[in-house]
């Protein structure tokens, strides 16, 4: 934020960009409160913008930096505080220890492809992905939804959840080279189908998000330049602010009624993606 003071006409970017502190809030509100990624607000408003397919990963990358940091710092400050005893939460270190490695290896084999082709690809392509990707995620959601009434819940990993969550992480990072969503979101999927503890998903797939989100910046920021930082500049401070309040919509609402909705939206979202 400090380059705002450096900027000619400080005034005049407030007035174009200003309103793009909001996308960042809701964006990074929905991410962190349901271990989605932000893309999933941010990618359908850039193509409306007309935003080209590698601006588009790129921006939206850039955005999450900031939000889904703020919102992994406050989900692993939560567990620290009140969850660290908690036997449905013993496996959060191992959670991480056994996807995070596998996303940016993912992420990094991704984006080889993507520099010997020069970008992320065709704005068309990106967008049906995106558009079909979505509504897979929200029949999966949809899906595991009455899992959530299962008192009862998973607390330590099986020999086959040892074995599966790298695989899902490795191909969750794939797919977040491309659509800058992904990983978070189908790892806290396969959590909750597992019956593991709800808000124990969604803090897991956040946390591995934000690590996520800063293995793939670095190659759209320094190789490709295609981060459009005037938007970053306010979206990513909206995004702070959403991604701290985040843990505190997750904790009002049912787990339940926040699924339902965040499935409902991300369906609505990625039908609009579609070529109708």
């Amino acid at each position: 934020m400090l380059l705002f003071f450096y900027i000619a006409d400080p005034l005049l970017l407030l007035i174009e960009y200003g309103a793009f502190t909001l996308l960042g809030i809701l964006g990074a509100i929905f991410a962190n409160a349901t271990g989605a990624g932000g893309g999933v607000v941010f990618v359908p408003f850039f193509n409306q913008l007309n935003f080209d397919s590698s601006t588009t990963v790129a921006t939206s990358f850039a955005i999450q930096c900031c939000g889904m940091t703020a919102g992994a710092v406050t989900w692993w400050a939560f567990y620290r505080k009140n969850q660290i005893h908690n036997p449905d939460w013993r496996e959060v270190s191992r959670a991480l220890t056994l996807t995070v490695p596998f996303s940016i290896v993912g992420i990094i084999v991704a984006q080889t492809v993507q520099f010997s082709q020069g970008g992320v690809g065709e704005a068309d392509q990106l967008h049906f992905a995106f558009g079909i990707f979505s509504i897979l995620l929200a029949f999966a959601i949809f899906a595991s939804l009455p899992l959530l009434n299962n008192a009862q819940f998973t607390q330590a990993f099986s020999k086959t959840d040892i074995l599966v969550l790298p695989v899902v992480s490795l191909f969750g990072g794939v797919i977040t080279a491309y659509l800058s969503i992904g990983v978070g979101e189908l790892i806290a999927v396969y959590l909750i189908m597992r019956r593991f503890n709800v808000t124990f998903a969604i803090a897991v797939a956040v946390i591995l998000s934000a690590f996520s989100v800063w293995a793939s910046i670095g190659f759209h920021a320094l190789i490709l330049n295609s981060v459009y930082w005037p938007v970053v500049m306010f979206a990513g401070a909206g995004a702070i602010i959403g991604g701290v309040l985040a843990k505190y919509v997750v904790l009002y609402f049912t787990a339940k009624h926040l699924k339902i909705f965040f499935a409902g939206w991300i369906f609505l979202l990625g039908m609009s993606a579609l070529p109708f």
